[in-house]
């Protein structure tokens, strides 16, 4: 066991520092001194290539080459001319979907029209993993960047937990309108897309597409694509099984590139009885060549997979010698195969070149590179085989995933060998990598593979088994603005054996009693002591050191005691920069401009705040909540100089974020509603207050025991109730109406924006009209155009 109650973790555990790992904490310094480190520390750990988007996507991210590439065609490969014809022929067309069931040839029609069309092509095959919008946008993005370099920035925009996915799809389009030649992009297998948001970014590219850019995608089933909006206006062409079948003379060819000879009546016959499906030809050849089928074995084999599994099993595996067909069967269990791999899966040698001759003999093994080292089986002749293996040995699957899964993390493809893991059953494993590549996944904005790998511990039922990493999730659960989720995992942390020590040296009970302070459930007091007690038991090497630190000095600053926590702040913004934990440097910086607003001190208070917004500029944090309270102190500096437009500005973006300030993060939700509040009365608008103070006393309902900002708020409902009249700013906007502002700008009818959000079409409709009023226009369009403005877009 890896984890049991007693037992030090190894230092296997986590073998490589994380770059927001601790460091020996550092004396503070004035101010203009500590800019100058500030800005040279982070420039040197955020600043990547600027040409270099591979860099860009970062370590923790498995960027598969071959998904960028067309797979190279096997020997035997019909050319499907005329359809390849058809297609050139659409060229126009921006939107072309080929749509039909597995075995028509789609990636092979693609590949084929990818190597003559005049445009250039980039290429992305989907898999599960591209069910989280900042890992499929990313690809995106670098798949158009191997044809012609594009804005790094899009793709940084993509790292942030807070980004706007349907931001970013304009940025991706805007980045192909800027291109010198015009681009088509192939998405492939769409149908292993599952994530609606992800599915809602595709369906808004297909209508953003710039003039002379195309779309082509490949799925098994219709892509939810905006169909009659773009049919329309002759945007889009749909091709479909009845294209795709082979005929007569396509048949034949396909069986002669087998190796397979037949008379022209035979040819004939098989090409009715498989209703020319590509697939179902293939197979039927490798059954002849493997032993000849037998007589009317074809009969009823029509162009679907009902009756594939009988056929496969009695026409072609039980031909195949035994040990090729254990191979077969039992590497099924991987999406990729390699040499190597399969060797450690079969714990055997020599498999590499098995692999070869089986792509000779055309056995459905697919290259995935020119190199020939990885492959994958046709996905309809993987899932026969691997149903196959769950009827010959069923007590064989979990242990195949068990190495391969040991294979993968040996090798660097950690996120490949969580899958395995979880498909094995292997629980300490999952906890020691999803440990180990969280917070760094989280970092790089993909929040939903994060959710996926927490997600699977709560689904198995074991929450309380892995403390270390419930309280992990509960952790980022607070940081996205799920309460709910993060007092559960928080619950289930508190219930599991407390004992052991973490790889850094840190006690198990200090990572809990860090996550209790954050949430701060038990008042000021509890959370006070609860980081006393996270500091006392850290290892100086701890990645949280920085937090801890920051969270005794908003302790102080809880407490009225404002000159006690100035010192605290400003180690832990040294700390959090010299290690990279840059949201705890930002907090930590704005924090002390907020001591430094307390005694009057506005050039310092300002300088702070400059520091604070170089830390989000540069380290592209704006999309993470930590910026909500850096742009909430910059507007307040702002009012302060009598620059209108800069603190309407900031107060756009701190607004943008309101949605993630929750009672899971409630001492600094209400610090950062208080600014807001304080910025809007003095901007005459008394109305954008009183929102974000319902907002704070809605935290201060579950949370009433969060010391001197129980005053402030009443403070700040005194001030409101002697303000009448003002303006209507972009403040007074609601945490719901925040939530729907972002989707006014898609494709989307308010239908289908209710069923994205859980609401009805009404509350929607009465939220829009509510939207529109607000922001002082009278259309959706003009409502986007307007929120953009005010720096609320994506």
């Amino acid at each position: 066991m890896l984890w049991p109650a007693t037992q030090v973790f190894q230092p296997s555990f986590l073998t490589a520092r994380s770059p927001a790992a601790a460091s020996t904490p550092v004396e503070g310094g004035q101010a203009g001194d500590y800019g100058q480190r500030v800005s040279t520390s982070i420039e040197g750990r955020a600043r990547r290539p600027e040409r270099d988007l591979r860099s860009l996507v970062g370590s923790t991210f498995e960027l598969v080459e071959s998904k960028l590439h067309p797979p190279p065609a096997r020997p035997g490969t019909v050319r499907r001319t005329g359809l390849v014809e058809q297609l050139l022929a659409l060229d126009t067309v921006p939107v072309v979907c080929v749509v039909a069931p597995p075995g028509y040839g789609k990636t092979t029609l693609l590949a084929q029209w990818a190597q003559r069309t005049p445009h250039r092509v980039s290429w992305v095959s989907m898999d599960q993993r591209d069910n989280d919008p900042t890992v499929l946008l990313t690809y995106i993005a670098v798949a158009l960047d191997r044809v012609e370099p594009i804005d790094p920035r899009v793709v940084r925009g993509l790292a942030a937990p807070g980004a706007s996915i349907v931001g970013a799809v304009p940025r991706l389009a805007a980045a192909m309108a800027a291109m010198t030649q015009p681009v088509a992009l192939a998405l492939d297998h769409l149908e292993l897309l599952e994530n609606q948001e992800c599915l809602d970014a595709v369906a808004e590219l297909a209508g953003r597409l710039p003039e002379g850019a195309q779309l082509l995608v490949a799925s098994q089933t219709r892509p939810p694509l905006p169909v009659a909006l773009l049919r329309a206006k002759g945007q889009i062409v749909e091709l479909g099984v009845d294209v795709l079948a082979m005929d007569q003379q396509e048949a034949q060819a396909l069986l002669e590139g087998a190796g397979v000879q037949l008379t022209p009546a035979e040819v004939a016959e098989l090409a009715s009885r498989t209703e020319g499906w590509p697939i179902g030809l293939y197979l039927a050849a490798l059954a002849h060549k493997a032993g000849g089928p037998r007589r009317n074995a074809w009969v009823g084999f029509t162009g679907d997979d009902r009756f594939m599994a009988d056929y496969l099993r009695s026409e072609l595996l039980s031909h195949l010698p035994p040990e090729l067909m254990s191979l077969l069967t039992r590497t099924a269990v991987l999406e990729r195969l390699s040499g190597p791999l399969c060797d450690a899966v079969l714990e055997t040698t020599g498999s590499g070149q098995v692999l070869a001759s089986l792509e000779e003999s055309n056995l459905l093994l697919v290259p995935l590179d020119r190199r020939r080292l990885w492959y994958r089986y046709h996905h309809l002749f993987r899932e026969l085989l691997r149903a196959e293996l769950e009827r010959r040995e069923p007590e064989l699957v979990s242990e195949l995933h068990r190495r391969a899964a040991g294979w993968c993390e040996a090798n660097g493809l950690p996120e490949t060998a969580i899958d395995h893991a979880q498909a094995a059953g292997d629980a300490d494993r999952v906890a020691r990598l999803v440990w180990k590549l969280a917070l760094p996944a989280y970092g790089a904005g993909r929040v939903d593979t994060t959710r996926r790998w927490f997600g699977w511990f709560e689904d198995q039922g074991l929450l309380g088994r892995y403390p270390p990493v419930a309280a992990l999730g509960g952790w980022l659960q607070a940081l996205v603005g799920q309460p709910v989720a993060a007092e559960r995992w928080a619950d289930a942390a508190e219930q599991g054996p407390a004992t052991g020590t973490l790889p850094d040296g840190s006690t198990v009970q200090s990572y809990l009693a860090l996550l209790r302070a954050l949430l701060c459930r038990n008042g000021l007091d509890r959370m006070r002591a609860d980081t006393q007690a996270a500091l006392d038991k850290l290892s100086p090497e701890s990645q949280w050191q920085a937090t801890a630190q920051l969270l005794e000095g908003i302790g102080y600053l809880l407490a009225d005691q404002a000159d006690g926590a100035d010192p605290i702040l400003a180690n832990a913004a040294e700390v959090a920069t010299e290690t990279g934990a840059l949201p705890a440097a930002a907090i930590a910086l704005a924090e002390r401009s907020l001591v430094a607003m307390h005694h009057q001190d506005w050039k310092q208070t300002a300088t702070l705040a400059e520091q604070a917004a170089d830390v989000v500029r540069i380290g592209g944090l704006d999309g993470y909540v930590a910026s909500a309270l850096v742009h909430a102190v910059g507007a307040r500096v702002a009012v302060h100089r009598g620059d209108v437009p800069g603190a309407q500005e900031q107060l756009g973006r701190a607004t943008r974020l309101r949605p993630l300030l929750t009672y899971a993060l409630p001492y600094f939700a209400v610090q950062t509603l208080l600014e807001l509040g304080r910025s809007c009365l003095a901007l005459d608008d008394p109305t954008g207050a009183r929102a974000v103070l319902r907002q704070a006393r809605d935290v201060l309902r579950r949370r009433p025991n969060l010391g001197i900002l129980v005053t402030q708020v009443d403070e700040l409902r005194s001030q409101l109730d002697m303000s009448r009249g003002g303006t209507v700013g972009v403040s007074s906007l609601t945490p719901a109406e925040l939530r729907l502002l972002p989707l006014l700008a898609t494709h989307l009818s308010f239908a289908e924006i209710g069923e994205r959000l859980f609401i009805s079409q009404h509350t929607v409709k009465t939220q829009a009209m509510s939207v529109y009023r607000k922001l002082d226009v009278s259309s959706r369009g003009q409502a986007v155009q307007r929120a953009q403005q005010l720096g609320l877009g994506g």
